[in-house]
């Protein structure tokens, strides 16, 4: 309620009259003004910070055994970063499981029971048998070629034979596999994608290692790993990961992929460091500027 000067002035000599102590005068203070203030992209600060990153991963990059390539791409913010992400000799392992189910997809208007257990135990469990006979059901090397065209995975080459764990691919390919998984492509229903990203986000606890490094708190991740040893290759491990981090102003698609490494944990932990440096780093590529409005005439 407000209380004008002339109300004030009758309520005190009202209550002077009845021997009422007097009430203290009402001040009606005006409200300060809103200040108004810009939120602007900082490109300069953001380069400043690319250069920076850029420079510290790479002397990461240096001190790692074996070969890290690696492709990261926020499709929130648009910033893009790689090391080698062309690469396309780089053993999947298990992460051609993903490409086997969403291969099979495409192929089929619905999954059977049995099918959609044989695909949750592939990605959430990776389970080989599983995947041997989904692979069989895509038609093999030749059914996986004609999706892979399809879908423009142009860097990837499905294993020979029954061998589905030989694929070889590139970092960039995990992400335009990832992409197709997230925004749609033709003959790939909504259904379809989450299904696949649902089983990504529900793997095994003792799989969820890998860029789910890259992750703040809260934020929701759907990855799948891959490892594997190589006895013809100097006895090393080829180890790899590729998912999505998704939380506020984040939707990151990010792939490591390793080969030569002395063990399976050398991998998982060169994996992680990496995915670690870009998860806590990746806003500043992309700052904004609060400055307050231009004053009006």
């Amino acid at each position: 309620m407000r209380v004008t000067g002339w109300a004030v002035l009758a309520l005190v000599s009202a209550c002077q009259a009845s021997g009422q102590a007097a009430l203290p005068p009402v001040v009606a203070k005006a409200p300060h003004p809103t200040r108004c203030l810009l939120t602007t992209p900082d490109p300069r600060a953001g380069a400043a910070a690319r250069v920076r990153l850029g420079r510290d991963l790479e002397r990461y990059l240096e001190r790692q055994p074996g070969r890290v390539v690696y492709a990261a791409h926020d499709l929130a913010t648009g910033v893009r970063l790689g090391h080698g992400e062309h690469q396309h000799d780089m053993i999947t392992a298990s992460g051609a499981k993903v490409d086997i189910l969403t291969a099979l997809l495409l192929r089929r208007a619905r999954l059977d029971a049995g099918e959609r257990d044989l695909a949750s135990r592939m990605i959430r469990e990776s389970d080989n048998s599983a995947a041997d006979a989904l692979w069989g059901r895509v038609g093999a090397g030749d059914g996986m070629s004609r999706f892979y065209r399809r879908v423009g995975l142009r860097e990837t080459v499905p294993g020979p034979s029954r061998f589905w764990g030989g694929t070889l691919t590139s970092p960039a390919d995990r992400l335009r596999l990832l992409k197709v998984l997230v925004n749609g492509s033709k003959g790939l229903g909504t259904a379809d994608r989450d299904l696949v990203l649902g089983l990504m986000g529900r793997v095994q606890r003792d799989q969820s290692w890998g860029v789910s490094a890259a992750a703040r708190q809260g934020e929701r991740v759907a990855l799948k790993n891959g490892w594997t040893p190589r006895p013809f290759i100097h006895n090393t491990w080829a180890v790899t990961s590729y998912g999505r981090i998704l939380g506020p102003g984040r939707d990151l698609l990010l792939s490591v992929q390793t080969d030569r490494q002395p063990g399976e944990g050398a991998g998982i932990e060169t994996i992680e460091g990496l995915a670690r440096m870009i998860g806590r780093r990746l806003a500043d590529l992309s700052p904004l500027r609060t400055r307050p409005c231009a004053a009006t005439p």
